[in-house]
């Protein structure tokens, strides 16, 4: 952007209800430029205007250049921003101040961003409007429309005006098409073949060949970032060590994998008590990483023009987006059994699947918490996170020898049971019911009197009956999965609860109910990563059927 063409533009525009104009030669009344502020904030939003301006210095009559002193120097702006920060909707401010010098006299420009969508702006409490070239309160009418603006507008998928493939940086364009072709393999050898604008069109990246937001985003160089009205940025830092950080741009296909290398990843062992072998593995697995940074990039909320933070503590790595929780809770996700119904940036997400930077079916979080449980490492948490923020931690360190001893020592221990535990070695004993405490003191995992348990030193061994289950393990599910496949053939779908009524007489009786449970959720879960089954809503039924019988 060319402020001055900006500026030239705005002059000589007739002033309405995004431009403000004012004298302002030496001062400005700070209450007044607050209720400015949400006025054409809220105007720009009805409008669907990305900003609104309020220009000081000159005549709003005539558009004569008076020039101003108000809050002469760079570092006074930046306090006014912050000032301003504090009395406005969700601490909104100022995108950007510009210092002009107009005809040999001093102009300021503020930019006003746009509302969010179904937020009106307000100032201290109260929200404002313009009615020609009044500043008055905003109307009940005006509130309404801003507040009736629903959640489902689609940032991703709006067209980028002027920007095209010209805009995209090739490398990554050829990783996209890498990308696609693995989630495609049927597809590998005539993806070869399309040029880059039918490749683009066909992962859904762009629009009839219009570059969007989420074209610029994943692919676009990092000169084109200007186009898409965010900042458009995850930062990396290293906690404890000033200075030791690093900001990466766009494209984001490319740079969630240089993120990635910034992180300080080792092996590490662990010895168990009943073998010479130790248990070997990283601190951190990249896919993990890959899965936790694309996250943050699908589900971020593009309306807060907020940054992904990465922060690497020692022993573990937390990583933030703004945006809540947009479909349930993360402990839906963990078993791999819940598909999520809706995205926050539904075109962002179903391309960044096109090109296998992530899944739609619900797997990321149950990938993440299973490779924690098979490294014998601690769950991931979400516990900092808030109705405005995802904050991930991503433990890379053991916490308690006798959690990671257990999963070491006994693989048949599910993730169910493998989440109730690390809650135990957390500290946070007292979020499980009273059933889970019973089932985990009943088979002697845990020791001690609430709210003081903690993992058993007495790491339980292998008994027969376990070995025998752990035989008879392999065959059970095979007899499961063909039993429910007859089942399938013949009554088309099945609810959860028929499924457990079909499975539950072949399950080991080793099994507690709750253990059996979540071992029918998950070879549920193992049967739909096989692409045997699928599971879908019916009226507002749960249901399984097989994949074939799909249109």
């Amino acid at each position: 952007m060319n402020i001055y063409e900006t500026f030239n533009n705005l002059r000589y525009h007739y002033e309405d209800e995004v431009v403000e104009f004012k004298k302002a030669e030496n001062n400005f009344d700070f209450d007044d430029l607050g209720k400015y502020f949400s006025a054409l904030s809220n105007e720009a939003n009805l409008r669907a205007k990305d900003f609104a301006w309020l220009v000081f210095g000159v005549h709003d009559k005539t558009r004569e250049i008076l020039g101003t002193s108000y809050k002469n120097g760079m570092k006074s702006l930046q306090k006014l921003k912050y000032d301003l920060s504090q009395h406005t909707t969700d601490r909104n401010t100022f995108r950007d101040i510009y210092e002009l010098e107009v005809e040999g006299k001093r102009v300021l420009m503020f930019q006003i961003p746009a509302a969010p969508r179904g937020i009106p702006m307000a100032w201290q409490g109260h929200f404002y409007a313009r009615r020609g070239e009044s500043l008055v309160a905003l109307d009940m009418s005006k509130y309404e429309e801003i507040r009736r603006q629903t959640s489902e507008f689609d940032w991703s998928k709006q067209i980028v005006d002027g920007a095209t493939i010209a805009d995209l940086d090739a490398k990554a364009i050829k990783e996209a098409r890498e990308g696609y072709k693995e989630h495609y393999p049927n597809q590998k050898k005539v993806v070869d073949t399309w040029s880059d604008e039918v490749f683009l069109n066909k992962a859904k990246l762009t629009i009839d060949g219009k570059m969007t937001n989420a074209t610029i985003l994943l692919l676009g160089k990092p000169e084109s970032l200007h186009y898409i009205n965010h900042i458009g940025e995850i930062v990396w830092r290293l906690a404890g060590m000033d200075n030791v950080g690093q900001v990466f741009t766009i494209p984001f296909l490319l740079t969630t994998t240089e993120v990635m290398h910034k992180i300080r990843n080792y092996p590490f062992k662990i010895f168990p008590n009943n073998s010479f072998l130790p248990g070997e593995g990283m601190k951190y697995d990249n896919e993990v990483i890959l899965e936790a940074l694309h996250n943050c990039i699908a589900h971020q909320n593009y309306a807060e023009n907020a940054r992904i933070i990465v922060i690497e503590r020692e022993n573990e790595l937390e990583f933030k987006n703004s945006g809540g929780f947009y479909d349930g809770t993360y402990e839906d996700y963990i078993t791999g059994e819940r598909i999520p119904k809706k995205y926050r940036n539904p075109f962002l997400a179903q391309a960044m699947a096109n090109i296998k930077m992530i899944d739609t079916e619900g797997f990321g979080i149950h990938k993440m918490f299973v490779s924690q449980k098979d490294r014998y490492l601690p769950m991931p948490d979400y516990d900092k996170s808030d109705n405005d923020t995802v904050v991930l931690t991503l433990p890379g360190t053991v916490i308690d020898e006798n959690y990671s001893l257990l999963l070491l020592e006994n693989s048949d221990i599910d993730l169910a049971t493998t989440v109730l535990l690390d809650k135990v070695q957390k500290g946070k004993a007292n979020t499980l019911s009273s059933e889970a405490i019973k089932f985990l003191r009943s088979k002697k995992y845990i020791e001690g009197r609430m709210p003081k348990v903690y993992v058993s030193k007495q790491v339980a061994q292998v008994t027969d009956q376990k070995a025998e289950y752990s035989m008879h393990k392999g065959l059970e599910y095979k007899k499961c999965k063909a039993l429910l496949q007859d089942a399938l053939e013949d009554h088309k779908f099945l609810t959860r609860e028929e499924i457990d009524k079909l499975w539950w007489n072949l399950l080991s009786d080793v099994l507690s109910d709750k253990q059996k449970k979540a071992k029918v959720g998950n070879m549920l879960t193992k049967m739909r990563e096989e692409r045997i089954i699928v599971n879908e809503t019916k009226g507002n039924v749960s249901v399984w059927s097989l994949l074939k019988t799909k249109k």
